[in-house]
C-alpha cells in the first residue's frame, strides 16, 4: 500500500502507517501528507467510511479455506503463494497466474488451452451435472452444491470467471435489457489477461447454459498479436487428475442432462482495444451483452472511446472491479459519458473470487469480480 498522499509537494519519509481516524480506509507517511492531502480526501472519506462497515460482509464465503484466503491474507499471516501451495495448486497448470512469484511469462508464450484441474474428481466439475440446471444459481453454496463439490475445493479460485459471466447474463435479463435467446448467446468479453492460461474454466458455461452456443469474442491489448483470430471450441470441461474418470472419454462428457442438443462455447481471441476492433466484429454478428471483467474504467483514459462506442451500439454492458470504491468511481465515469444513470446499480457479485488481492490500494478487502454495475 502507498501513502495516500504520494506525488504531494515533498517526498514520502516512510511506509504509510497513519490511517485515516474517520473511514480507516487510507494511510500516510506523515502528518503533514495527512494533512495536505485532506482536500482531495475530504470528498471520498464518508464514502469510504461506509464501505468500511461492509467490509466484513466481502469476506464472507462457505469454503471450509474462507478464513485463511480472506483475513489472514489481509492481516499478512498468510500469502496468496502460501494458501495455493497449502491447496496443492502453487505454480501448477492453470493456477500458475494466481500469486505473485509467478513467473515472467510473455503472454504470448503462454500455453494456448490448459485442460486440467490439478485436482480430483471429487474436488472439480470435470463431468456434467447430476442434475438439472437450477433456475437462478445466488451463491458459491448453491453452486457447489449442484455440483457436487466438496466445500474444501479451491475451484471457486477460478470458476468465479464464467461464473460472473453467469451473474451478469441474470443481471440484465432480470431487467428486461437482454433479449430472449434460446439456441445461441454473442458475448463480446472486454481485457482478458490472466484468463488467456485459464480458458478452459470457460467450458462451465456449458453445465450453467445446457444446449446453448455460447460465442464469446475475447478482445483486448495483453492478447498478442501472434494469437489474433484464434479460435477455441470448449465442447467439454477441464479434466481431473484421475486416469479412470469418465472425464476422460469425451463421448460421456459430452452428456447433458438438460438437452438433447450438444452445448459448446466458442472463443475467439481479438488483440487491440474494443472500439478500434468492433468494425471486424460487428461483421459477424452482433453481441447481446458486453462483459468486462475488473475493468478499471476509472483508472484508464482508453476507455472512453470504448463506453462512447457501448452507448452508441445500444447494447447492455457489465463491467466489474475489484472494491466498491473502484466500482463507484466508475459507474460515475460512464454516467458522466452517458448522461444516465447505471442501468445495474453497483452492488455485490455472489460469484466474486474467494482470495483476497495483496496489496490494495485501500485498506478495504479486494476480490477480482467483487463489484458489479452495468450501463
Amino acid at each position: 500500500m502507498e501513502c495516500a498522499g504520494k506525488g504531494s509537494r515533498t517526498r514520502c519519509v516512510g511506509p504509510p502507517t497513519r490511517r485515516c481516524g474517520r473511514c480507516g480506509a487510507v494511510a500516510y507517511c506523515s502528518a503533514s501528507h495527512q494533512v495536505s492531502h485532506w482536500s482531495v480526501h475530504k470528498e471520498e472519506c464518508e464514502r469510504l467510511e461506509q464501505q468500511m462497515q461492509r467490509a466484513d460482509v466481502l469476506n464472507e464465503f462457505p469454503f471450509a479455506f474462507s478464513r485463511e484466503a480472506t483475513v489472514e491474507v489481509c492481516e499478512k499471516r498468510e500469502t496468496r503463494c502460501s494458501f495455493l501451495a497449502r491447496q496443492g495448486v502453487h505454480r501448477v497448470g492453470m493456477w500458475m497466474f494466481e500469486c505473485s512469484c509467478r513467473p515472467c511469462v510473455d503472454s504470448s508464450d503462454r500455453p494456448r488451452l490448459i485442460e486440467s484441474w490439478n485436482l480430483p474428481s471429487i474436488s472439480c466439475p470435470c463431468k456434467g451435472p447430476s442434475s438439472p440446471t437450477p433456475k437462478h444459481l445466488r451463491s458459491w453454496k448453491e453452486y457447489y452444491e449442484w455440483r457436487c463439490i466438496q466445500f474444501c475445493s479451491p475451484v471457486a479460485l477460478l470458476l468465479h470467471w464464467p461464473l460472473m459471466l453467469y451473474q451478469a447474463i441474470q443481471l440484465v435479463a432480470a431487467r428486461n435489457l437482454i433479449p430472449e435467446f434460446s439456441n445461441e448467446l454473442f458475448i463480446h468479453y472486454l481485457g482478458p489477461d490472466k484468463e488467456l492460461a485459464q480458458l478452459s474454466v470457460f467450458g462451465e458455461l456449458n453445465a450453467l447454459f445446457p444446449g446453448v452456443q455460447v460465442h464469446i469474442e475475447l478482445v483486448g491489448p495483453a492478447i498478442p498479436g501472434c494469437r489474433d483470430g484464434e479460435r477455441i471450441d470448449l465442447h467439454s470441461y477441464a479434466h481431473c487428475i484421475e486416469t479412470n474418470c469418465i472425464c476422460k472419454c469425451q463421448s460421456e462428457n459430452l452428456k447433458f442432462h438438460a438437452s438433447s442438443t450438444r452445448s459448446v462455447v466458442r472463443l475467439r481471441l481479438h488483440s487491440g482495444y474494443y472500439h478500434e476492433r468492433y468494425g471486424d466484429l460487428a461483421k459477424e454478428s452482433l453481441p447481446h451483452l458486453v462483459i468486462a471483467p475488473n475493468a478499471g474504467v476509472a483508472a484508464f483514459m482508453s476507455w472512453l472511446p470504448t463506453i462512447e462506442l457501448i452507448k452508441a451500439m445500444n447494447v447492455p454492458a457489465v463491467f466489474s472491479d475489484y472494491c466498491e470504491e473502484a466500482a463507484h468511481l466508475a459507474a460515475r465515469c460512464i454516467s458522466t459519458v452517458t448522461n444516465l444513470p447505471p442501468s445495474i446499480p453497483v452492488q455485490l457479485n455472489p460469484f466474486r473470487q474467494p482470495l483476497v488481492v495483496e496489496d490494495s490500494a485501500l485498506f478495504l478487502p479486494c476480490y477480482s469480480n467483487c463489484f458489479l454495475f452495468g450501463m
